[in-house]
């Protein structure tokens, strides 16, 4: 583990985003699903064009075909037939002749190329041309968007609805993706209560879990709730060893820090093996990574902003590369504070912001206010992460900072 941060005992955060590619591997498992129900899936395989898109020569305007060299000797030139989408002119056009042609309809044999409409007049002797195109002019060429026989999507794309359009405009009515991942998940905690409920002196109300079911359905995953559970060592146990022959992957909220009643790193050790579990970011200090006999663990701290960070930032990464997904390096940009922002050196923080623009169009961001660990709304308000590096002491009002806009998952 590199040591450029003044936090000792703390594993980097590009040190454990390493250890989870490393610890964890894709599902194998397929399924052959309709093209409506792919929305979210991962390709299993690579798609390769049936045939050319467009799959014939066809207008880009609203016009009429002709053969450019046939206005060399006359501007005028009657109208032999039309060709409408779907209902193409048949046969040859007759040499010294026009078709009227629509947007997306054939190119009629011996034209080559289209004047559009507005570049017309009607006469008594047909259609007069203002002006001589070049061959070619406003056609779209067979196989100039998707050639047949190209791949047109890889596997490990995550499918979106454009892409189901993409598939759909080449007759594609199946595809093989992956399997869901299944990921088991319960909170750990005396003090929580589910909303509806009536707090106690002390207690609390269950968010996280709500946080973190819903991103991982909206990751396209499939999610098997455990509820919540007490503070007893022999209660959490069997829900770990119920989530470990039940799923893929099995997160917690709570219970991995320090205290006399979390105990969820002993069980881990009895019932399989610890990868890390403290690292140099803040929010989200006491994120444990493990194996289980049958899964992966992924205990999340049980604050719920450093939940939810360490949900999108390191347990996302992890579940992504299982589902079979060829994810996208995270977009970052650089925008100017528009806040003083305080941070001590030796942790990497994620400090929550919202992003925006100025009347001349640069990019600036400001923080949701009081960056506590505890304080979800700051994450309600927010869209975006200003990332500060490890070294970093804080930043004056108008410094360039690191700004990872939310992705889907908070979007």
């Amino acid at each position: 583990m590199s040591d450029c941060c003044s936090a000792p005992g703390l594993m980097l955060l590009d040190d454990a985003l390493n250890t989870l590619s490393a610890g964890v591997t894709p599902v194998k498992e397929t399924e052959t699903l309709p093209l409506a129900s792919c929305d979210g899936r991962v390709l299993a395989a690579n798609i390769i064009s049936p045939m050319n898109v467009p799959p014939h020569n066809n207008s880009a305007m609203d016009g009429y075909a002709l053969a450019a060299a046939d206005l060399e000797s006359s501007d005028t030139l009657p109208v032999a037939g039309q060709s409408f989408a779907g209902h193409p002119f048949e046969g040859t056009c007759p040499a010294g002749q026009c078709i009227r042609i629509m947007t997306g309809a054939a190119i009629p044999e011996s034209t080559d190329a289209v004047v559009m409409q507005e570049q017309t007049e009607k006469t008594e002797n047909g259609i007069r041309f203002l002006k001589t195109p070049k061959p070619g002019s406003n056609i779209r060429r067979a196989g100039e968007d998707i050639s047949e026989g190209c791949i047109v999507l890889t596997a490990g794309h995550k499918l979106r609805p454009q892409d189901l359009g993409l598939l759909a405009s080449l007759g594609i009515a199946e595809l093989k993706v992956f399997r869901r991942v299944r990921v088991a998940v319960f909170s750990t905690g005396d003090e929580l209560k589910l909303p509806g409920e009536t707090l106690g002196h002390g207690d609390i109300y269950d968010s996280n879990r709500i946080v973190v079911t819903t991103m991982l359905t909206r990751l396209g995953l499939e999610v098997i709730d455990l509820g919540k559970l007490p503070d007893e060592r022999d209660v959490i146990r069997e829900a770990l060893v119920r989530a470990d022959n039940e799923a893929d992957a099995v997160i917690t909220s709570g219970g991995v820090s320090v205290g006399d009643a979390d105990f969820i790193k002993d069980i881990l050790v009895e019932l399989g093996e610890t990868g890390f579990w403290k690292l140099a970011i803040k929010p989200g200090k006491p994120f444990a990574f493990g194996k289980l006999a049958n899964s992966v663990f992924f205990g999340l701290p049980g604050n719920p902003v450093s939940a939810t960070i360490t949900l999108n930032i390191l347990a996302v990464h992890a579940l992504r590369i299982m589902s079979g997904e060829v994810a996208a390096k995270t977009p970052s940009l650089k925008a100017a504070s528009g806040t003083r922002l305080k941070k001590g050196a030796g942790r990497r923080e994620f400090q929550r912001g919202i992003l925006s623009t100025d009347e001349q169009g640069h990019a600036t961001v400001v923080t949701t206010g009081s960056q506590g660990s505890g304080i979800l709304r700051s994450m309600s308000m927010a869209n975006c992460y200003i990332v500060l590096p490890e070294e970093n002491t804080g930043a004056e009002v108008g410094d360039l900072v690191s700004v990872v806009p939310f992705d889907s998952l908070l979007n």
